[in-house]
């Protein structure tokens, strides 16, 4: 179980780095009004992690019940898809164009910035497809639905932290002036991770197909 987390651990810390809908959320917040709003939004968003976990965890083991071998499925289509992330996170890597990160216009009261990042993830499709590939890989390694749905509290504690930092580095002009230097390499360490999650899980399902 250990070593399945890790793994998938890597993958979640990578896509939470990169940019995105979430990134974009909590730096235009921070920047715009400071740290306080923009970590409320950082709490939206793990709160957010934290409602698609339990969701995948369950869902898929409801049809992994009902339909034993859709297993092998999920795998393929769920590698063929980190796999696709992997490539557009290189491809952005090497073109050095990352999304641009504007402060937001309307001020937010704290409960409207959490909300913000709370629908921000909840309306990402990234998101969904990111977690129910987590948990098809998780269930894969022979994880049962507490064990996934566990894994939750880890990918939120680990957005909680890196969109924290986020929120804390934007809510000063230094960090939001430096972040573009560092976007290609944030790209570059997400192809990589979701590279080597979505290969392992397109292997395995290949695996089971010709068996």
């Amino acid at each position: 179980m250990l070593e399945a987390y890790l793994l998938t651990l890597a993958g979640v810390i990578a896509a939470q780095a990169s940019p995105g809908p979430n990134l974009i959320a909590v730096a235009s917040v921070s920047l715009a009004q400071g740290r306080r709003a923009g970590l409320f939004v950082v709490a939206g968003v793990s709160s957010g992690m934290l409602v698609w976990s339990l969701a995948t965890a369950y869902g898929l083991a409801t049809v992994l019940e009902w339909f034993p071998h859709s297993l092998t499925a999920m795998r393929v289509v769920g590698g063929g898809y980190l796999l696709w992330l992997a490539i557009k996170g290189v491809r952005a890597a090497i073109a050095g164009k990352p999304g641009s990160i504007r402060a937001a216009r309307q001020p937010l009261s704290n409960e409207r910035a959490w909300l913000r990042g709370f629908l921000v993830l909840l309306t990402n499709p990234k998101a969904v497809m990111m977690w129910a590939a987590v948990a098809t890989f998780l269930f894969g390694a022979g994880l049962s639905p507490a064990q996934v749905l566990a894994f939750g509290p880890v990918g939120a504690l680990s957005g909680l932290i890196i969109y924290g930092g986020y929120a804390l580095l934007f809510s000063t002009g230094l960090a939001a002036r430096s972040y573009s230097r560092f976007a290609r390499w944030i790209e570059a360490a997400f192809g990589a991770a979701f590279g080597a999650l979505g290969g392992r899980l397109l292997v395995d399902g290949i695996r089971e197909m010709r068996s």
